[in-house]
This record gives structure tokens, C-alpha cells and sequence, in this order.
């Protein structure tokens, strides 16, 4: 699969929740920061235990594609996160640099 499909396969997993299909998108190794900062997040059971909170505290959550930028094997998303119907909408960069099939670093820009 290209890098674009990868990512997008990932997004779609988060919009549905489906926990295992989403985490199956990233390494056993996946590390997580905020851009230029020390991970907040390492290993893909972290990342799973992560996920299982976020969708059970927001069972509504889901993200907008704004557009997205495929170079080699790094996509960068600009998303519009949803949290609830009634919540106020934020905005990410989320970028994620892959390895072989899977994504192996994602780094967020949060405004």
C-alpha cells in the first residue's frame, strides 16, 4: 500500500473507533510527540490503551481531512478534530513517518 493509502486506512479505522483496525495501522515501536518535543507515547500498547480512553470518553469523535501532503514515506494531515456535536472543533497537523506498512512516529502540531 502507498503511504497515502496507509494514512488514509488509519483516519478511516479512527472515524469508525475500531480500535484494533486503527492500531493495526502502526508499529509494535510507534512513538508519539508533540513536534520538537520528547515523546508523550512509545509502543503500540500505550498507543492502544490511549486510544481505548479517547473513544470511550467521546464515543461521537471524529476528524475532517483538511488536505493532506504525501513526501516519500512522511504524509502530513491537516485534520479538524470533533470531540462531541456540541463541542468547539480544533485543529492538528498530525505527522506521520512510516516504516515499511506501518507508521512508526506520528508528531502533532495542536493549535
Amino acid at each position: 500500500m502507498s503511504p497515502e493509502a496507509i494514512a488514509q486506512a488509519q483516519l478511516d479505522a479512527y472515524n469508525a473507533q475500531d480500535l484494533d483496525a486503527f492500531v493495526g495501522w502502526f508499529a509494535e515501536d510507534v512513538t508519539v510527540a508533540d513536534l520538537n518535543a520528547a515523546p508523550i507515547l512509545q509502543g503500540r500498547d500505550a498507543y492502544r490503551a490511549r486510544y481505548a480512553d479517547l473513544f470511550a470518553q467521546y464515543p461521537q469523535n471524529r476528524v475532517e481531512l483538511l488536505s493532506r501532503m504525501v513526501i516519500g514515506l512522511t504524509v502530513i494531515d491537516h485534520e479538524r478534530v470533533f470531540r462531541s456535536p456540541g463541542a468547539t472543533p480544533f485543529e492538528v497537523a498530525a505527522i506521520y513517518s512510516l516504516a515499511g506498512d506501518k507508521i512508526a512516529r506520528v508528531d502533532f502540531v495542536k493549535a
